[in-house]
């Protein structure tokens, strides 16, 4: 019997939405502050993922100009009705204001429109549900009576005229989740199956407590009665030393040969509970009992290996461990952090290099630097680079980062000093930075690796291909690259950086390629 592992899509991809169309199944997921944002992904099994871009890819629908750590682009929902795709999502500000919109699309890999913003949708995580000729908005808010808790929320439902852009009638009190204790009442996505209106909701936040639960009407506006085995899907009491945790925020799926699925966001632990990765997309099996889902019957919690979906096996080309930088649009698993501004990079400027301007901005800013990332997709993995870089004035560095957030990440980088070229290791933690290493290196070409063993980090170069790996730092504490340390919402970036660290500066880094590989 066929198995596939968890999760399915590995790395920091949370808060996943799925929907089937005929035998095409298309995925999105939260990007907060990076850009583009919220990644696109299709599979005809549902285990077999390849990206094809994402939504959100013009600085017209997306300005994330200094824009904070994990804030930005929350939860999306992906729907089909009649030909038409729509995602629709919240954009968090820093002030913590949401503002909801959706854009559409005929075809899902193309262009998709620039934002309808709508008034008078307060909450967050929107969802889209197509019934009978009507279109109905669901969200969270604070209820209207009041928060009998703290972070208890309501979901509430609207009727939406998709041809106006603008929700109409009543605001409709729909559920309040299950439990007082589980708060934080969010990510409902409403069904009709049956005869029944379902409504699954995310529940005690996205941490350890995190759960999906259910309740269901024979009317889509209400009452609706919750399910007493809820949560239908939870890890919060197999304890802290459980490898999988934080399960929740989930999406049923019907397959065309008539099985559920639910995917939801969990995290994979490293190092103790450390979750380097962020939250990630597993996949779990569903039946129906007494007109309720159990999900992963039998046995009640996410596996890294199950039993595959009924389905026609559809696997992928694998992305090479290379990325030699010979096309001409680099690959959609690279991001820049916050809306790009100015002509900063180029792949058309040395041909075969990933040609990188250096910017004032600075990683540890609240901006938008020359970085261009990618996420760590693996407890165990090794990544490399190799650079060209010629710095012209004491200050210029550029390489290899480590990035969490503007205060919890290591830079490995190329500088010059005088006469002298030197590579630097930087720590940054809580803000405060603290140098790990440093190297005379006898020229502006070099190779830069990292390889990390759960959070056991190790730093290497080289100054030519023939020659060996000279280590820089050894046995790095890697934690400060978790959740639970830097906080916020994201996983683990691996990038490449160029700054000239506030100052103007017409040098340029050329990166020859660049390779990123899981370990066992």
């Amino acid at each position: 019997m066929r198995t596939f592992q968890n999760p399915v899509i590995s790395g920091f991809y949370p808060d996943p939405s799925v929907i089937r169309v005929g035998e095409d199944y298309y995925l999105v997921t939260s990007s907060f502050e990076y850009f583009p944002g919220v990644p696109l992904f299709h599979s005809k099994d549902m285990v077999n993922w390849r990206q094809l871009g994402h939504i959100l890819d013009r600085p017209s629908q997306l300005n994330l100009d200094h824009i904070a750590p994990s804030m930005g682009i929350w939860a999306p929902t992906i729907r089909y009705h009649k030909g038409i795709f729509y995602m629709i999502t919240t954009y968090v500000d820093n002030d913590k204001q949401q503002h909801n919109f959706y854009v559409t699309a005929t075809d899902p890999a193309g262009d998709w429109s620039d934002p309808v913003w709508l008034k008078d949708a307060p909450g967050i995580d929107p969802s889209l549900f197509f019934d009978d000729g009507r279109v109905y908005y669901s969200g969270n808010r604070v209820p209207p009576s009041g928060q009998e808790y703290p972070k208890h929320m309501d979901i509430w439902l609207q009727e939406i005229d998709l041809s106006q852009g603008k929700l109409i009638g009543e605001k409709y009190s729909i559920w309040q989740g299950a439990l007082k204790v589980a708060h934080a009442q969010e990510g409902a996505h409403i069904y009709k199956i049956g005869e029944w209106y379902y409504v699954t909701v995310a529940e005690g936040g996205t941490g350890h407590t995190h759960a999906i639960t259910i309740a269901r009407s024979r009317n889509v506006k209400g009452p609706y009665e919750g399910y007493k085995a809820n949560p239908i899907l939870t890890h919060r009491h197999l304890g802290r030393e459980f490898p999988i945790v934080n399960v929740g925020h989930g999406e049923l799926v019907e397959t065309q040969n008539g099985e559920w699925w639910m995917f939801c966001l969990a995290s994979r632990t490293a190092g103790g509970y450390y979750r380097n990765l962020g939250r990630e997309t597993f996949l779990a099996p569903v039946i129906w009992e007494n007109e309720w889902p159990v999900v992963s019957p039998g046995k009640g919690m996410l596996e890294f290996e199950t039993v595959a979906p009924n389905l026609p096996e559809h696997k992928w080309d694998l992305p090479s461990v290379r990325e030699d930088f010979n096309g001409t649009e680099l690959s959609p698993v690279w991001n820049f952090l916050r809306t790009p501004r100015g002509e900063f990079w180029s792949l058309t400027e040395r041909p075969g290099y990933l040609r990188m301007k250096l910017k004032s901005e600075q990683l540890s800013e609240q901006a938008n630097p020359a970085f261009i990332g990618r996420r760590q997709q693996h407890l165990s993995f090794k990544a490399a680079v190799s650079l060209v870089f010629e710095p012209q004035a004491d200050g210029e560095v550029a390489g290899l980062v480590l990035l969490h957030n503007a205060n919890f990440h290591f830079r490995f980088v190329l500088a010059r000093e005088g006469d002298k070229y030197i590579l630097r290791l930087i720590e940054r933690f809580k803000g405060e930075e603290r140098e790990l290493g440093s190297e005379i290196c006898n020229g502006g070409r070099v190779q830069l690796k990292v390889e990390a063993h759960h959070q056991d980090h190790s730093f290497y170069f080289r100054t030519e291909e023939a020659d060996g790996w000279k280590v820089l730092c050894r046995n790095v504490d890697g934690r400060l690259l978790s959740t639970d340390l830097a906080g916020g919402f994201t996983g683990t970036y691996i990038g490449l950086y160029a700054s000239s660290q506030g100052h103007h500066s017409t040098a340029v880094a050329d990166f020859e390629w660049f390779d990123y590989e899981g370990l066992t």
